[in-house]
């Protein structure tokens, strides 16, 4: 199987984005997942009668999941990694703690996931709670997080490029 570049994700709505996530991270389904077995998954949770609707017509304006999957799908294959279409993003706490490190005046270059990691080992995130910028119970799950993203995507990518704006 082929690795499709991370900028695809940028292409993908949201919400599929999301459902694509929760059947990667998933332990209970078989490693890796494909586009195809996310299009099987959908599909048997959809009633008969609304797959019957969605083939003959499509009245809603914004594209179902099922047509995105199914766009994704002829383009890319039906062995495309899911993974791949999923949206990177840090959660609200960590774009924050990434906004505190890009706003220092003393860095000389952008901040990467492992610029983060170190400032947070360094005590930023209790630093940032004691500022009232996080909740006490925000500051457990910002390592974790970033470990993940750094396995994921490595522990040079630029940290900007993972702030969540909502």
């Amino acid at each position: 199987m082929t690795r499709n570049p991370i900028d695809i994700a940028s292409r993908v709505s949201p919400r599929l984005s999301a459902l694509l996530r929760s059947r990667v991270n998933n332990p209970a389904c078989e490693q890796p997942i494909s586009l195809m077995a996310v299009h099987r998954f959908l599909a048997d949770l959809l009633p008969e009668d609304f797959k019957e609707a969605e083939q003959l017509h499509h009245f809603d304006v914004s594209e179902s999941p099922l047509d995105e999957l199914d766009a994704l799908i002829e383009e890319f294959g039906a062995t495309a990694l899911a993974i791949d279409f999923v949206q990177a993003s840090a959660s609200e706490p960590l774009s924050r703690v990434i906004e505190a490190v890009v706003n220092d005046d003393n860095r000389e270059n952008p901040p990467t996931l492992a610029a983060i990691r170190d400032a947070l080992l360094a005590g930023l995130g209790a630093s940032l709670v004691g500022d009232g910028v996080l909740e006490e119970d925000e500051d457990d799950t910002l390592l974790p997080e970033i470990d993940a993203l750094i396995e994921q995507f490595g522990a040079d990518s630029l940290a900007e490029e993972f702030l969540r704006y909502e």
